[in-house]
């Protein structure tokens, strides 16, 4: 069975800003873990198909292409969560001190 190419398909920037720490823990609100969730499943089921159908990896590959977007919006969904406060940042407002 061979898939269509999709010849407009562009993945969206999921440059992630510089303001933004990767290492942070997040607040996921119940309708963004909800759909962290649901788009985890997803990735999960295309990639396990993927690799059950044993064809070449290819970058223009429908599947491929369609996991990477998933992929892009659970990152876009997770860092637009709120970052949880560090104890530091937590004591700091606590005591009315200037950040350092």
């Amino acid at each position: 069975m061979e898939v269509p190419v999709i010849p407009s398909f562009s993945i969206p920037d999921t440059e992630v800003p510089a303001r933004v720490r990767r290492n942070r823990r997040r607040r996921v609100s119940p309708q963004a873990g909800r759909a962290l969730q649901v788009l985890g499943h997803a990735i999960e089921y295309l990639t396990d198909e993927f690799m059950h159908c044993g064809a070449p990896i290819s970058a223009r590959d429908a599947r491929i292409q369609a996991v990477q977007l998933l992929m892009a919006l659970n990152r876009q969904i997770y860092f637009e969560c709120p970052a949880v406060p560090t104890m530091s940042e937590r004591c700091r407002t606590f005591l009315h001190l200037p950040k350092a």
